[in-house]
């Protein structure tokens, strides 16, 4: 096969691209109806929007095209397409009739000569190879200057007319973010998982081990030594404190009753261990990712924990419901009210957990109550 060198190649492809426009926007002309079927509608716009990208250089990624937007390009391809494959065509043809006039002169019978585009009369081979050479070279330097401008000319229209607008291009920026977010949220719940694992089975565990240790050296220490004794009483409490401590870490970083039990199981629990009796209404919540069980499990126990401190109520009432991709939290009690996220920083803490996932959290707490706190999460993810 034969190889063009790099300075040809790029008005070769230009005549190609051109001839290849004008063939498709006469078939544009003539078959609209079938272009126009949704069945074809994607990929012949597609097809394009490639030819036009490896034409320029330039990726282009595939896309649905409206239909409005579809039909305008339509239009444009067939206004531009077809004068631009034209002067493309007619430089192919005259470069042709250029090289061959020479060796068909001597087909024509010497009353009716040919002629060239400069209709000169060809009478003799000096003329017709003088001729000939000279529209080849202005019509080789036109094609080389001027047919890939064209080219180039059509595809950035047609790209043009087939981008996404403005709104389109914002919203696809907003899919990949939120989809970039879930997944930093999913390795950020998995890697608090992992830590909390670590933490439990193994801190803890020898912080255990150290303890029960402790108490045995304490036991088996005569009464005579009571310096010693005091240095293993002191070592041994400031160990359970220091367990006391990394239980209630372990539990702020990743519940393992979430990872045990679920959201569910976990809300159960919680109302259980409330000081104010609560009722939980739960719904079918299906798959849920851990980043928002957290959040939601975290906006529950808080929330019961700022009644037992501080609402007076005689009881609380969490209801947990999915409608298709949002989760929503409602924890309500019908205490005395006069919540404020502005004191203190557990109303302020869930807010900003569920802002963090793209959520909402509202305060309703009137003097008198009741108080109701409602968080809605994305969990469609």
């Amino acid at each position: 096969m034969m190889r063009l060198g790099g300075r040809w190649r790029r008005p070769w492809r230009a005549t190609t691209y051109l001839l290849g426009t004008l063939s498709t926007a006469v078939l544009t002309v003539f078959a609209l109806p079938l272009l126009c079927h949704p069945a074809l509608r994607g990929p012949w716009a597609q097809w394009h929007q490639h030819r036009a990208g490896r034409l320029l250089d330039v990726p282009v990624a595939p896309r649905e095209t409206p239909v409005r937007r579809y039909l305008r390009w339509l239009l444009v391809h067939v206004t531009t397409g077809v004068p631009l494959g034209l002067v493309a065509l007619l430089g192919v043809g005259n470069a042709l009739l250029a090289a061959v006039v020479t060796p068909l002169w001597w087909a024509f019978p010497p009353g009716d000569p040919p002629r060239l585009l400069i209709e000169v009369p060809v009478t003799g081979w000096d003329t017709a190879l003088a001729l000939g050479l000279a529209q080849l070279a202005v019509l080789a330097g036109a094609a080389y200057w001027i047919l890939p401008l064209l080219a180039r000319a059509h595809a950035r229209i047609g790209l043009a007319v087939l981008a996404p607008s403005t709104a389109e291009r914002l919203a696809d920026r907003v899919t990949v973010l939120t989809r970039t977010r879930a997944d930093v949220l999913e390795a950020h719940g998995a890697e608090l998982r992992r830590i909390e694992r670590d933490l439990h089975d193994g801190t803890q565990a020898r912080l255990v081990g150290i303890a029960v240790r402790l108490a045995l050296a304490r036991e088996a220490l005569p009464d005579s030594s009571p310096f010693v004794a005091k240095l293993l009483r002191e070592a041994h409490e400031g160990t359970e404190e220091a367990m006391t401590e990394l239980r209630d870490v372990v539990r702020t970083i990743y519940p393992a009753i979430l990872a045990d039990r679920g959201l569910a199981g976990a809300l159960t629990a919680a109302a259980a261990r409330s000081g104010v009796p609560t009722r939980v209404d739960l719904d079918d919540l299906g798959q849920v990712p851990a980043a928002v069980e957290a959040v939601a499990y975290f906006a529950v126990t808080e929330a019961l924990a700022n009644v037992a401190k501080h609402g007076r109520a005689t009881q609380v009432r969490v209801r947990v419901r999915r409608t298709g991709d949002r989760l929503s939290v409602m924890v309500s009690d019908d205490g005395v009210g006069g919540a404020d996220e502005r004191i203190g920083t557990g109303l302020a803490g869930i807010r900003r957990r569920a802002q963090a996932l793209d959520g909402t959290a509202t305060v309703s707490s009137p003097p008198g109550g009741p108080t109701e706190i409602s968080v809605e999460l994305p969990c469609g993810w």
